[in-house]
């Protein structure tokens, strides 16, 4: 049905030709100021129902014995929300057919009030407004309709819409996928060549140490004559290939390719007989305390990777701990009342210190195989990893506290054993080697933290003639220079603890004496090369016979004196 617009209600519809009963109707209607208009025909009238009506007033007469199939279809094709009321004024006529016919008039036009004549003009006025109330509010119910439909048109729009964004999302997030997984797997790859380099960097590092010691040992060997100084240099290679043992060891442990031989031992007499080796391999400013509980239970674990443990994890504690401090081995009971976790019993052992500490992000990789902190070819990487696989395979647990500035508490529970410990199980070597008396013919300052490479290398130079000062740092040899002592010449490894290298350690050294030759050497050069290059430093690559390292130094000074 077509509406007139909002300033031109739809009008009633009065039908009635015979007589003056239209006009009369639509004057009155006017009057109450309610819009009408007349037809004369059903033709019109089904014509001025479609261009939209607010009501329809029929005179009864007009219809009878007229087609009104029109009108009638007319009704009957009204949109849901649509019931034209129809206002039928009828006679008193009782006719059987009349009333019959007049039965299905109303049945055909649904929505219909009766009014006989005569009718008063206040109830035809009250009669059509009613009417007009009522189909007031079916257009209102059209407009919520309408405005329904239209909001679920809306709506199955931005359906469709957010559709194909959420369909180009998940594009964009599978291709984001795919590009990470791409991205994922070179990061692998790339840690995989980072971890094999730091391997290779830390393995070759100590391997071309202990060669040094044992190569340049046997070719002492052929020059000394005096016993003392021989059984030195045969003690000084047994300790290289002991240390090279272990080194091998703890790379079969990470690989779960080194069977452990589990025994019972008793922690306070196989940890205290490695007093003295602790020592020693520790600097002067660096204090070791034992300190065991008098009734301790003897574990069941393998007594040579147990000495290896300990001592990997003192030396840790040592370099954390530049300027010195107390390493606090301890041993206690812990019975299974006071843990949580399987019944069984342990021994807690830890190695604590008061060093710089761990943060949280090295503290969360610090059992990862091949992770170190020490500078580059210091370390395999491998220390806490073997530490951490040997407390697994003993069935064991390791944990670790730490924090930055108060120090690190490594805590190994052992689990008990049920047997007595036999006889004395200490077995490591004395690593220690006997610093060479002073020469008469120069003067060399060394600068090695390795104790048995600095013993090897100052019997080399003792054979050459030269007098030897030893220094385990960078820092120790700059004050040895600040010292005022005579040196020739400073011979330095490359990698060195204490934040400084050999490399800068020359260049440290040219700033404050530029007459001061230098030769440096190292077994994993590659990594400074360029640096020493840029200053004109040559790098004597470990190991070396004799007759390498003194054609080296002879080049040294010789350019020293040409400049």
């Amino acid at each position: 049905m077509m509406a007139p617009g909002e300033d031109q209600p739809e009008p009633v519809i009065v039908f009635a030709p015979v007589g003056r009963d239209a006009a009369a109707s639509v004057g009155l209607l006017n009057r109450s100021g309610i819009a009408a208009k007349a037809c004369n025909d059903l033709q019109n009238l089904t014509g001025a129902l479609q261009t939209g009506a607010a009501a329809a007033f029929i005179a009864e007469e007009a219809l009878f014995g007229k087609d009104a199939s029109l009108l009638f279809k007319w009704v009957a094709d009204q949109p849901p929300w649509s019931d034209l009321p129809f206002i039928l004024l009828t006679s008193r006529q009782e006719q059987t057919g009349i009333e019959a016919w007049r039965q299905k008039l109303i049945d055909s036009l649904r929505n219909v009030s009766l009014l006989e004549r005569p009718i008063q003009a206040l109830t035809l006025v009250s009669t059509i407004q009613s009417a007009l109330r009522a189909r007031a509010r079916q257009l209102e119910l059209r407009t919520l309709l309408e405005e329904r439909e239209q909001a679920a048109q809306e709506l199955e729009k931005q359906v469709i819409v957010r559709t194909q964004e959420l369909k180009a999302a998940n594009e964009a997030l599978r291709d984001q996928m795919t590009v990470r997984a791409h991205v994922e797997e070179k990061l692998r790859q790339a840690q995989k060549i980072e971890a094999i380099g730091q391997l290779t960097g830390g393995v070759a590092h100590d391997f071309n140490n202990l060669l040094m010691v044992i190569s340049g040992g046997l070719e002492m060997l052929d020059r000394q004559t005096d016993p003392a100084r021989r059984k030195r240099l045969m003690d000084g290679m047994r300790q290289a290939a002991e240390r090279g043992s272990g080194l091998t060891r703890q790379l079969l442990a990470f690989s779960r390719r080194q069977e452990l031989r589990p025994q019972t031992v008793d922690l306070a007499r196989q940890i205290g007989g490695m007093r003295e080796l602790l020592d020693r391999s520790l600097r002067g400013d660096v204090h070791v305390t034992l300190e065991f509980s008098p009734d301790l239970w003897p574990v069941e674990v393998d007594a040579s990777e147990l000495e290896l443990v300990v001592l990997n994890l003192a030396v840790n504690a040592r370099d954390a701990m530049p300027k010195g401090g107390t390493i606090e081995i301890r041993a206690e009971n812990v019975p299974v009342s006071d843990q949580a976790g399987p019944a069984k019993d342990f021994v807690r052992l830890s190695v604590s210190d008061n060093g710089s500490g761990m943060t949280r992000e090295v503290q969360a990789r610090v059992f990862e195989p091949f992770f170190t902190t020490k500078d580059i070819g210091k370390g395999s990487g491998l220390g806490l990893a073997q530490v951490h696989g040997f407390v697994q395979e003993s069935g064991g647990k390791i944990k670790i506290e730490s924090e930055i500035g108060r120090g690190t508490k490594i805590i190994l529970l052992l689990p008990r054993s049920s047997k007595q410990p036999g006889p004395d199980q200490h077995n490591l070597v004395d690593l220690h080697v006997a610093r060479r008396r002073p020469a008469s013919a120069g003067s060399i300052l060394l600068v090695e933290d390795d104790d048995e490479v600095a013993a090897l290398v100052s019997e080399m130079l003792d054979d050459l003639g030269f007098q030897v000062v030893r220094a385990a740092t960078a820092a120790a040899a700059l004050g040895a220079l600040a010292n005022g002592r005579r040196v020739d010449l400073v011979f330095s490894d490359i990698m060195m603890p204490g934040g400084m290298n050999g490399v800068e350690l020359a260049k440290e050294i040219r700033a404050r004496r530029t007459d001061l030759p230098i030769l440096l050497t190292s077994g994993y050069s590659e990594v400074a090369k360029q640096a020493a290059d840029a200053q004109g430093i040559k790098i004597l690559r470990k190991p070396y016979q004799l007759a390498e390292l003194s054609e080296a130094l002879k080049g040294a000074i010789f350019k020293k004196d040409i400049n």
